[in-house]
């Protein structure tokens, strides 16, 4: 059985760098729910586009979230995840906005309006891997690198 390993700050950050989709959980009145979503990490918070009358854009604005994102390799038994728990706020601001439009690189996948900007601050950022003599972040770029924006 392999054994679980944490991931330094720094790893974490370069594999949530690496993705643009994960998984946000967030409480509501019915209970947790779990939302795929599309995100960009602008720095030092995960940016998110949402529908505003959505569970995230409802439930989300002002409540401490969680997103999680990973990486599985079935064939070798061995995995990552990455963490991420904060404030989560909306963005109200027109020309943070406008700015926020730019910058981000992946458009959302689902159909429909996206129209809120929500904004999760990296209050904790945590990980683990399964399986010992590799490194998840070997041969992982970026987004903003694969782009040609950094």
């Amino acid at each position: 059985m392999a054994e679980s390993h944490q991931l330094s700050v720094s790893a974490c950050e370069s594999l949530l760098r690496s993705h643009q989709v994960g998984r946000v959980a967030v409480s509501t009145p019915a209970g947790p729910h779990i939302v795929p979503v599309n995100y960009t990490l602008i720095e030092d918070a995960v940016i998110i586009r949402t529908s505003a009358y959505g569970v995230l854009g409802t439930y989300g604005r002002n409540a401490t979230l969680a997103l999680e994102m990973d990486g599985l390799d079935h064939e070798q038994a061995r995995g990552w995840s990455v963490q991420v728990r904060g404030r989560c706020v909306a963005v109200e601001d027109h020309r943070e906005i406008a700015r926020l439009r730019e910058a981000v690189q992946s458009p959302p996948w689902a159909s429909g309006s996206r129209s809120l900007y929500l904004r999760l601050q990296l209050d904790e950022l945590s990980g683990r891997q399964l399986g010992a003599g590799w490194n998840p972040t070997d041969g992982v770029m970026s987004h903003d690198k694969a782009q040609g924006s950094e």
